[in-house]
């Protein structure tokens, strides 16, 4: 998968023109899914080894070269009993890793020409793929909560009652490292604090803002030190929890600005998508390749 090179700034790109080049049909986003899925040769389930398979003209399956069977890269993905071209899917996954605040179903009905019940169903099933386990998180971490959703008339700034339409969600960041964000029934201790011991490390600097159900992190083991923006405080020497924060306002301007609302069911497929996207922000590879690579067989 070859990407274009800025001349100025030496920096690497995957545009529009390296994936015309990389996947100009079917047929080779097929050949690209065989090789990646099987990268030692497919194995034959009749001849009990490793064959050459040739392709089947027409169909997007391969055949045995010694014994017929039949091989279907696509079963058991996302792709699986499809009637969107594959190179439609490809081009899906291209437009998701080519923003960095995601794209809306409508756009991408009218960019592949798709209807809009099968771009939802599209983008729904590409982001199963982009949940993942960030392991534990150590060293200086940031924690910090956030309330998605719309904000009901007269309902006043700061933590919304137990009355808001808004869902909370619960961000861990590890400093110059990986997010992880999570969907939470509530934001109270007893929720918010185990979620910090399986995701912390233990002995890790936590800094978090002056929001009582933190309390406890000093008794578990964990470094505390907090910043007061009650009192409009916001940083104190190298103590804060500015990373976390933007990361909210890049996860609630995504949703403002390209989705508008989003129900409280499928907000974590969005946030793994933002999160995901955060993550694999320095990664050698292109976003489409670490996107695309998630692929896998069920």
């Amino acid at each position: 998968m070859g990407t274009s090179r800025d001349k100025t700034t030496g920096q690497h790109f995957y545009t529009i023109r390296d994936f015309d080049r990389d996947f100009p049909t079917d047929e080779a986003c097929l050949d690209w899914l065989r090789d990646f899925l099987y990268p030692a040769g497919i194995y034959c389930k009749i001849c009990k080894k490793t064959t050459k398979h040739h392709r089947i003209k027409n169909r997007m399956s391969y055949s045995c070269d010694y014994c017929g069977h039949h091989e279907h890269p696509m079963s058991g993905t996302i792709f699986q009993d499809t009637r969107t071209p594959l190179r439609s899917w490809f081009h899906a996954v291209f437009l998701m890793a080519s923003t960095r605040g995601g794209i809306s179903a409508k756009q991408l009905q009218r960019e592949i020409g798709v209807t809009y019940k099968t771009a939802w169903r599209m983008f729904r099933l590409i982001r199963s793929l982009l949940e993942e386990n960030t392991g534990s998180l150590g060293g200086q971490v940031e924690v910090d909560e956030a309330y998605i959703g719309g904000k009901r008339r007269g309902q006043r700034t700061g933590r919304p009652g137990k009355d808001s339409n808004k869902t909370p969600v619960l961000g861990i960041v590890q400093c110059g490292g990986k997010v992880a964000a999570l969907v939470t029934p509530d934001v109270s201790r007893a929720t918010v604090m185990p979620i910090i011991e399986a995701k912390v490390l233990p002995r890790s600097m936590i800094y978090t803002d002056d929001y009582k159900v933190y309390n406890p992190l000093s008794d578990k083991g964990y470094g505390h030190r907090r910043i007061a923006h009650s009192e409009k405080v916001y940083v104190m020497g190298d103590v804060h929890t500015n990373t976390i924060e933007g990361f909210w306002s890049l996860l609630k301007n995504g949703i403002r600005g390209v989705y508008h609302s989003v129900s409280s069911r499928h907000l974590q497929s969005y946030i793994n998508e933002y999160t995901f996207r955060y993550n694999h922000r320095s990664d050698e590879v292109p976003m489409f390749a670490s996107m695309i690579g998630r692929v896998s067989k069920a």
